[in-house]
């Protein structure tokens, strides 16, 4: 009796608050809610209605570039019930610029009238869910834009094996064009002749799989993310098969996969960036030499 006891508790649904699941859950999920509803009292009865909690969003507006705080404008206070789901769209607002709007189409219920838990369930979001995808990464991959964000929007709805199977052949596709970045790196920060001559090797190398393993030990150090190796935490992603991994699994991997891409471009980008300003830099001091010396 007191294991079955134990098993009901084990089985009892976490619950989140609304805004973590509005900022940070994809869509076609039902997700059990701590504060749904409050009661709202008027002068015939009483109805439980949606709380509406400010958010913390990605404004794009060139005012703003990155989180703001964001508050609700439009489906405030909407009724809902514990009988069935009410359907709504909320509209949240960018406190910041008062101009950047994002809308959520959901459906609502509380557990119990009048009472602040229930059950939410996201059909969508406009802007789309997820966070921006810069444009270095999207420079990275180049030709292959389109077919990462067709990855993207799989990783969004939450179908693990089409987002794996969309970003592994963008890696794939782009193999050379993102060791030609690192060898661009490599040349500027004076990496020696024998790894350059492996990243161009790579290059050649027509096994995706190989190819990636063949880079790992010449990657420029500052090109590592925090101490690993990126051409090796993507071989080690890639490496394994779609039938060897659940769906969940390959959404984990397939969201691993696009951070890594997206870090390593910002640090391609700054590498080259670091080394342009440094010649610049070196360029004016020896210009100022020559003059004072003439």
């Amino acid at each position: 009796m007191a294991e079955e006891q134990n098993n009901q508790v084990q089985e009892e649904p976490e619950h989140m608050r609304l805004a973590d699941f509005l900022e940070s859950n994809p869509p076609n999920q039902v997700v059990a809610i701590s504060d749904m509803g409050g009661r709202e009292p008027t002068q015939y009865r009483d109805y439980s209605k949606l709380l509406t909690p400010e958010l913390r969003l990605h404004c794009d507006n060139e005012m703003c570039n990155g989180t703001r705080f964001f508050r609700c404008v439009g489906g405030e206070g909407s009724r809902i019930n514990a009988k069935h789901y009410t359907f709504l769209y909320i509209t949240y607002r960018c406190s910041n610029c008062q101009e950047t709007e994002k809308t959520f189409s959901i459906a609502a219920k509380v557990d119990v009238e009048f009472e602040k838990s229930g059950h939410c369930y996201k059909f969508g979001e406009l802007p789309t869910f997820g966070p921006p995808i810069s444009s270095r990464l999207i420079k990275l991959i180049g030709p292959d834009r389109e077919e990462f964000l067709k990855g993207r929007k799989c990783e969004n709805q939450g179908l693990g094996i089409g987002a794996f199977i969309y970003y592994r052949r963008v890696v794939e596709n782009q193999k050379n064009r993102i060791l030609e970045q690192i060898i661009k790196v490599s040349e500027k920060l004076g990496a020696s002749a024998d790894n350059i001559g492996l990243l161009k090797k790579a290059v050649t190398e027509t096994q995706f799989a190989k190819a990636l393993d063949m880079a790992k030990p010449a990657i420029p150090e500052s090109l590592l993310i925090n101490g690993h190796n990126p051409m090796a935490l993507l071989h080690g992603a890639l490496s394994d098969g779609v039938h060897n991994m659940s769906d969940e699994e390959c959404l984990t991997i397939a969201g691993s996969v696009r951070v890594v891409l997206g870090e390593l471009s910002e640090r391609l980008s700054q590498a080259l960036k670091d080394e342009a300003e440094l010649q610049k830099a070196l360029g004016n001091l020896m210009n100022r030499g020559q003059k004072s010396e003439g």
